[in-house]
């Protein structure tokens, strides 16, 4: 039998117990009051269920607490025994006191079934759980006695397969050991091998450095003198540029002074006249104006100068401060 089983043995040994209580107690109770309310003052009547009351909760006491020490494998000694029978005679006596006062065999012992199984079944639920925890506790103890022999076979293939692998491991550490040896002189080989080839190696790359570095200063040296040249070169055609700008800044500084003074003279030309006799050509009188007012002569000496009225003279002044002027006045004029 499994746990599954067993507890639901259990259950239905509990709940079949506790309906029969239940059922008795209520019995009970309907067939105790009406005696216990005959029995009292009629001052005092409404407490004839205290008394049936008070023995059925001894009797759910009982059977709880019976309940809890079969479970729990516990023994209450002897006075639970003597509860439980005294509580079941006074719930039997008081079921039949009714019945055997008149006399009545048969309502005594109709009365007499609910009391009588209450007891009756108080006991057997009472070995019931007895049993059933000494089953429990059997099986239990099976199991963890089957528990304990698998642990200890379980045990003894762990020692013997740590013993199969400690032997394992030794031999494989031999001969990891006896290959790591052969390659150790694999490598000490090898590695004396790759040290002569790098050696060889750099050697050879150093003669290529020495015969690089010796092409490579050879060709430097080249790159600077044709740099030193082209630097030459260059400087002479900056020399030369230079000079030929500073000759053709000179010639036309010189040009321009030439200019400066064949235009002072001819200004001075002009101006030197004196005042004109009369109205002078258009072309010779603007020439006249011009050069008033590059000496800035007053608009009333030009017009003196120039024989032109003073609005004609201030007209060209105007163009001389503002080239824009004569501009708007040949646009006036064409319309």
């Amino acid at each position: 039998m499994n746990s599954v089983q067993t507890r639901s043995a259990e259950r239905a040994l509990s709940g079949g117990t506790w309906l029969i209580v239940c059922g008795a107690m209520l019995y009970s109770i309907l067939t105790v009051t009406p005696l216990m309310a005959k029995h009292t003052v009629p001052e005092w009547a409404w407490t004839a269920p205290i008394l049936p009351l008070v023995v059925d909760a001894a009797v759910v006491i009982v059977v709880k607490l019976d309940d809890v020490l079969a479970r729990l494998g516990g023994h209450g000694g002897n006075w639970p025994i003597v509860l439980r029978w005294m509580t079941g005679l006074m719930t039997w006596a008081l079921n039949i006191a009714d019945s055997a006062l008149k006399k009545d065999l048969v309502g005594a012992a109709v009365h007499s079934v609910a009391p009588l199984l209450l007891i009756v079944t108080a006991e057997t639920s009472l070995a019931y759980r007895r049993a059933i925890a000494a089953a429990v506790a059997a099986l239990e103890a099976d199991r963890r006695a089957e528990r304990a022999q698998r642990e200890q076979e379980a045990r003894e293939r762990s020692e013997q397969a740590r013993a199969d692998a400690r032997e394992e491991r030794e031999h494989a550490a031999l001969v990891l050991r006896e290959q790591r040896e052969h390659e150790a002189s694999l490598a000490r080989e090898q590695t004396e091998r790759e040290e002569r080839r790098r050696r060889e190696e750099r050697e050879g790359r150093e003669r290529a450095e020495a015969a690089e570095r010796e092409i490579r200063e050879r060709r430097e040296r080249e790159r600077e003198h044709r740099e030193q040249e082209r630097e030459r070169l260059e400087h002479q055609a900056r020399q030369r540029a230079e000079n030929e700008q500073r000759e053709r800044a000179e010639r036309a500084a010189r040009e321009q002074r030439e200019r400066q003074e064949r235009l002072t003279r001819e200004r001075d030309a002009l101006l030197g006249r004196g005042p004109a006799q009369g109205k002078l050509e258009e072309a010779e009188a603007r020439q006249v104006v011009t050069a008033a007012y590059e000496v800035a002569l007053s608009v009333r000496q030009a017009a003196e100068l120039c024989g032109w009225s003073v609005g004609w003279v201030s007209t060209r002044y105007a163009e001389h401060r503002d080239p824009n002027t004569s501009g708007a006045e040949l646009a006036i004029a064409s319309q």
